[in-house]
Formats: structure tokens, sequence, C-alpha cells
């Protein structure tokens, strides 16, 4: 099977799965005598499980391990779950980073006149000053 081939059966571009290969993400594909690169199952499905791992947050990293742990007939399931639950708290911090983000901003329109005015206590609390002079 050919790059194309894998790109839309994967859904992912042939930009980012030669990416995959180059990082050392996948297993690299046998070559054929006229240098194109030969894909099997094996691969489709590790392009997959990283595909389908980015979409729910893994970073390149994470998503290196689960392909080990994949080609792995040895794993333990009970790896795999502890980096998926370990992902849903750092999914949970920053959900909830971004809660009080929310607060913040919210506070500060609140606290805006917007009007004509060039008195903007929104800037004047982003740049640390109390008041315009």
């Amino acid at each position: 099977m050919n790059i194309s081939d894998v790109a839309k059966k994967t859904g992912l571009t042939s930009k980012a799965i030669r990416f995959y290969e180059e990082k050392g993400l996948v297993t690299a594909p046998l070559r054929a005598e006229n240098g194109y690169r030969s894909y099997t199952q094996k691969h489709l499905d590790e392009l997959t499980l990283l595909r389908q791992a980015r979409q729910v947050g893994f970073n390149l990293e994470e998503c290196r391990e689960l392909v080990n742990l994949f080609n792995d007939p040895a794993r333990h399931s009970a790896d795999v779950k502890t980096r998926t639950l370990q992902k849903v708290a750092d999914i949970d911090k920053h959900i909830s980073e971004l809660q009080a983000m929310r607060q913040h901003l919210l506070a500060l329109a609140e606290s805006c006149p917007g009007d004509d005015s060039s008195d903007c206590p929104i800037i004047d609390n982003l740049s640390g000053c109390c008041h315009r002079q």
C-alpha cells in the first residue's frame, strides 16, 4: 500500500505520516525497489492509533508510549489505563485553569464601561497600572 492509500484510510495527510515516521513514532515502512514506501496493515493500525490519540489530547511522547504498548504483546492493560487516566487528570487541570481565566476575563469586562472614554480598567489591570496619568 502506498502513502496516499494510507492517508485516505487513516484520515492523516501524507505530510503527517512522513512526520510521524521521521520522529520514529511508527514502525518504518519497507521501501520498494523504486524507493517508495510500502505500508502494511500494522502501519495503518499504528497511524490510526496515533491520529485518534492526538485527537483526545495525547502529546507526541505520550503517543510514542502508546504505540510502543500497542506493539508490545506482553503489555498490561493497567499501563494503558494509567496513562489514559493521567491524561484525563491533565485535561481536568487544564479545564480548571481555563475556567479561572474565563472568570478573570469576565470580571475585567464587567469593570470596563465600554464607552468612548480612553480610560480602560481592562488595560489598567493587565498592565499593572492603578490609574492612567
